[in-house]
């Protein structure tokens, strides 16, 4: 988590917002109290639900019971690609088994990562990250739950496994920072994309451009705190809260009015998850 920075300011209210990807036990939550008081500083700026989500099999433990200790909370559970390997049949059954939680609201996150693999040790290859995304991608459907996708580094095999596996009827691109080319292939085939902290920043041309090219109902909005936190205060600690801050800079981007934007990815948000 960072700490180079002190936390930001709480910003002016919006909402309503979900922040549709958080990590609250990477924010420091560690039972029912801690996630009430992450969860509370975000509802006083009007993100009044969060889906925290999982990367390995702890924090798929953690996100489900979070989200039955808290009704402003729901979870997402998957094994994170760069630690498919640990993907045996006794973890798989664990994880059905928390994915089919009444709390949790999607399979994730999962996809591929093609930026760690022989620099980050124990990282999974791309074989077990693929034969990973491929039992993920089936587990969703099984469940009728919505897919939701890391992706880094490995847009065309992303896209070319979905085709092939079959995508579930929602899959969500956590995240979304590729380009529009991208942004544009994903929102033919029916997918959503969802903008964090990363399109606030000031380098980031292709994916403002891509951001621009997203339909409303196609588009929510997240965290992914602790990380990403948003400009002017990158290098801070980031969480729930924070989220105004983004929607803001993403509606100066699409030329949008950040109550109406605030709307219409809560009201996405709402759907695609159930809630």
């Amino acid at each position: 988590m960072p700490r180079d920075r002190p936390a930001p300011d709480l910003p002016e209210p919006l909402e309503p917002l979900i922040d549709s990807h958080t990590h609250l036990d990477a924010c420091g939550a560690t039972d029912a109290a801690s996630v009430a008081e992450i969860v509370d500083r975000a509802e006083r700026v009007g993100v009044g639900r969060v889906v925290t989500v999982a990367d390995d099999l702890a924090a798929a433990r953690f996100a489900v019971d979070a989200a039955n200790w808290d009704p402003r909370v729901y979870a997402a559970t998957a094994i994170h690609p760069t630690r498919a390997n640990v993907l045996d049949d006794a973890t798989k059954a664990e994880i059905e088994r928390l994915a089919g939680d009444p709390r949790t609201v999607a399979v994730g996150e999962t996809g591929l990562d093609y930026y760690w693999p022989g620099k980050l040790e124990g990282c999974a290859t791309i074989e077990e990250q693929v034969e990973g995304f491929r039992w993920h991608i089936d587990l969703a459907k099984r469940l009728r739950k919505p897919l939701m996708i890391h992706n880094r580094e490995a847009d065309h095999d992303l896209l070319a496994v979905l085709i092939d596996e079959g995508a579930p009827e929602t899959v969500i691109f956590h995240c979304f920072s590729s380009d529009a080319n991208m942004a544009l292939a994903c929102v033919e085939a029916g997918y959503v994309l969802s903008f964090s902290g990363t399109v606030s920043f000031r380098n980031a041309r292709e994916l403002h451009e891509a951001a621009k090219l997203v339909p409303d109902d196609q588009l929510i909005v997240e965290t992914d705190a602790p990380f990403l936190t948003p400009h002017p205060f990158r290098g801070a600690p980031n969480e729930p809260y924070c989220l105004p801050y983004t929607v803001r800079a993403l509606a100066h981007t699409r030329g949008q009015d950040p109550i109406e934007l605030a709307r219409a990815s809560t009201a996405t948000a709402r759907r695609v998850f159930r809630i």
